[in-house]
């Protein structure tokens, strides 16, 4: 078939290039935040003026009634046999807690990451149910198990063994509202790096501990330090199971919270300065920790995207 012709007018040019009024103008790259300025200014303020309300000027606060008496007496109040006791015992229960976190957290996140198996899915949920459940409600099933009138009270009175109101009870509900961090912090890291590396390394006749130690943890690392430290910030700051199996005895069961709780009670300003002063070492604690958790982000990022380049 002959082509078919296209009719042309005598007076038409086909265009060779942009007219010089399209040409002239510049491409602007859309910017993905399409709000006005005055919106974005409005929420910045909003955000801003929240965390200073809510955030820092109570911390402020607690700093100044502290201090409001001198320095001395801020060291005074934090010298005083019964804040010393809850120091003391506040410590020590983290120093029980969270390594038994970091044991529980390496081989739950291990397991869940590494292995399939019956029940993972049941693991998992059980994992979180701290973050579900009331630290007092937690308290009180402990209390239901090892009080005295328990399921285990009459063997335990028995053997002479006490869990309740005293410091095996305290630490046994600082575990429990503290052990998801560690595991929650390391399993969703195991999942995405696979088992490749220890796969690796098991062919190349490293056993499976030294697979372990030289190839699994170092992968983990930042992570796991991650996880450390916010779960001995919540040890440390614990108040609600505490306070069921403690007793607040002071001197004697009393952490650092109760102590807090037992001073405000007392309706005088020394005691309200003993309870401030109190609060403003958990705050500093508390702030140490905001710090290094800071910069374990900053390195943990940084690593993500080191690894990322790399492969």
């Amino acid at each position: 078939m002959p082509a078919e012709k296209v009719f042309v007018p005598p007076d038409y040019q086909r265009p060779t290039e942009s007219p010089p009024e399209v040409a002239a103008i510049p491409f602007r790259q859309r910017s993905a935040v399409t709000e006005p300025v005055w919106v974005r200014t409005i929420l910045i303020v909003v955000a801003v003026g929240f965390v200073g309300l809510f955030l820092l000027l109570p911390l402020v606060f607690v700093f100044v009634q502290a201090f409001s008496m001198g320095f001395g007496e801020y060291f005074e109040q934090l010298s005083e046999p019964y804040a010393q006791s809850a120091i003391r015992l506040t410590l020590l229960v983290t120093a029980i807690a969270v390594p038994a976190n970091l044991v529980f957290g390496i081989a739950a996140s291990w397991a869940i990451a590494k292995f399939e198996f019956k029940g993972k899915a049941f693991l998992i949920t059980l994992i979180d149910l701290p973050f579900s459940v009331s630290p007092v409600i937690a308290g009180l099933v402990y209390v239901l198990l090892f009080g005295a009138q328990g399921y285990f009270g009459p063997w335990l009175e028995a053997n002479d063994i006490q869990i309740i109101f005293a410091v095996p009870g305290i630490v046994l509900a600082t575990i429990f509202v503290t052990f998801p961090f560690v595991a929650r912090e390391l399993i969703p890291l195991m999942q995405e790096q696979g088992t490749g590396d220890e796969e690796a390394a098991l062919s190349l006749g490293a056993s499976g501990f030294k697979t372990f130690l030289f190839v699994t943890l170092p992968n983990v690392k930042w992570a796991l330090l991650y996880g450390v430290l916010l779960c001995n910030a919540r040890a440390m700051g614990e108040f609600g199971a505490v306070s069921v199996l403690s007793g607040r005895i002071q001197g004697f069961t009393n952490t650092m919270p109760l102590q807090i709780e037992a001073a405000s009670k007392e309706f005088s300003r020394t005691a309200e300065v003993a309870a401030f002063s109190m609060a403003s070492l958990l705050a500093l604690l508390a702030l140490v920790t905001l710090i290094l958790k800071t910069f374990l982000e900053w390195r943990y990022a940084d690593r993500l995207s080191s690894s990322a380049q790399a492969h």
